[in-house]
């Protein structure tokens, strides 16, 4: 078993080209999003007058159903531009469906029945409001700082009177070609300076609008589902693991202490008439006693180890790997056992319990010779790897050793992934949320 602290990537220590490529997608964001505005905002306005003035006829209705899913359209587009802005992956509403075998007028009406499709056309009418304003304050800062900057290049061809004053006299800068270009120079310079600042704010303005909603809904659905599922595997980790714990105790500790009950009845009956043979049971249900405490220290180290608590994860999981029943290589980042590096509590326990059951699973069905673990903390996650040089054909299934971390690991919000083909080898993979 050897244990070495985990290298870090270096990062990049020049963040301007970075810095540029986003300026370029908040302002492509905003300008573009004036044009999609007007066509949202006419099409919008459109659509709702033809379906008043149409509404006592029946031609009303297809109307209104085209609108919203033209206006659909629209905010399926504006879900694509968004992750470029607010660094999110997308994220598309699960919109209302038909049924099977329904008539003309049911399948028409379907989309007026979707809360969703109103918050697309809503989206369409106020998109403008805030695109408007956005792309004007944009605009003007480029033409400002471009126009400022290279101001020099062009200021012998502005036509100017006898009787003309430039900003740089009125300031009292002086007279001459010198001050004007210099005043206009730092007027450019401010605005390119500020530019970065004042787009990536225009884009969230209107990213932020159109979060809120044409997939507010959707995030907050996905939420509700992925706080249901990690609760369901909460439970299901919790009672396996209790039912584990009652059946080692049931076999274990609980058939010994019936044994020493026995024993310790049976020295007192031989204690007056053979105190020989009283004492030869007595060591017995000492030695059962010694053998009662080493099971029960084992199972404890299932419930919550102390070295865990006292010392963090690289000990517990030093310990864990040496009294491993096949070899062991432990690669694990050393910060995670200080003080001002170690993580959340209950993120510890499942780190640990990830490895410990990843290497019961190896021990008992891999048939491996070899096993290497690595723990490294990464930015936002800690990631979790086993691999083994064993036959394979592990997976998650119910009833099988993977599926205890699966539901440790879904419980915490993680994600658990194994990759074991027949003949092996096998990698487990686990990444944690921190």
């Amino acid at each position: 078993m050897t244990a070495a602290p985990l290298a870090t990537r270096p990062t990049s220590a020049t963040p301007a080209p970075g810095l540029v490529r986003q300026l370029l997608r908040d302002t492509g964001y905003v300008l573009v999003g004036l044009p999609l505005a007007l066509v949202g905002f006419v099409l919008a306005v459109a659509g709702i007058s033809l379906t008043a003035g149409l509404l006592v006829t029946t031609l009303g209705l297809p109307v209104l159903a085209g609108t919203l899913y033209a206006a659909r359209a629209l905010a399926d587009l504006e879900r694509l531009r968004l992750p470029a802005v607010l660094r999110q992956p997308r994220v598309r509403p699960v919109y209302l469906a038909p049924e099977p075998g329904a008539g003309y007028w049911r399948r028409l009406a379907t989309p007026m029945r979707d809360p969703q499709s109103w918050l697309d056309l809503l989206h369409a009418f106020v998109k403008l409001l805030v695109t408007l304003p956005t792309f004007a304050l944009v605009l003007i800062w480029w033409v400002g700082g471009v126009a400022g900057t290279l101001y020099f290049a062009y200021d012998w061809a502005i036509p100017r009177g006898p009787g003309d004053q430039d900003l740089s006299e009125l300031l009292g800068m002086g007279e001459g070609a010198g001050p004007r270009v210099a005043l206009n120079t730092a007027i450019g310079i401010f605005f390119l300076l500020t530019l970065p600042l004042l787009a990536r704010g225009c884009a969230r303005a209107q990213a932020g609008l159109a979060r809120s909603l044409l997939t507010g809904v959707a995030e907050m659905r996905n939420r509700i589902s992925t706080l249901e599922d990690q609760k369901r595997a909460a439970a299901s980790a919790e009672a396996s693991a209790l039912r584990r714990l009652e059946r080692d105790i049931h076999d274990g500790p609980q058939q010994r202490l019936v044994r020493l009950a026995m024993d310790l009845g049976r020295a007192r009956q031989q204690l007056a008439a053979d105190p020989e043979a009283a004492r030869r049971t007595l060591d017995e249900a000492v030695a059962q006693t010694r053998e009662t405490l080493d099971e029960l220290r084992a199972l404890s180290r299932g419930i919550a180890p102390p070295i865990l608590v006292d010392r963090g994860l690289p000990s517990a999981l030093a310990a864990l790997a040496a009294r491993a029943l096949i070899p062991t290589e432990l690669v694990v980042d050393d910060g995670l056992g200080r003080p001002g590096g170690r993580l959340d509590p209950a993120l510890e326990s499942t780190a640990y319990f990830v490895v410990a059951e990843a290497l019961t699973n190896v021990a008992k069905h891999s048939a491996a010779t070899a096993c290497r673990v690595e723990v490294a903390r990464k930015v936002g996650r800690l990631e979790i790897d086993v691999q083994d040089d064993g036959v394979g054909g592990a997976h998650l299934a119910k009833g099988h050793g993977l599926s205890g971390i699966a539901d440790r690991v879904r419980a915490v919000g993680g994600t658990l992934e194994v990759a074991s083909p027949a003949g092996g080898p096998t990698a487990v993979r686990a990444e944690l949320p921190r």
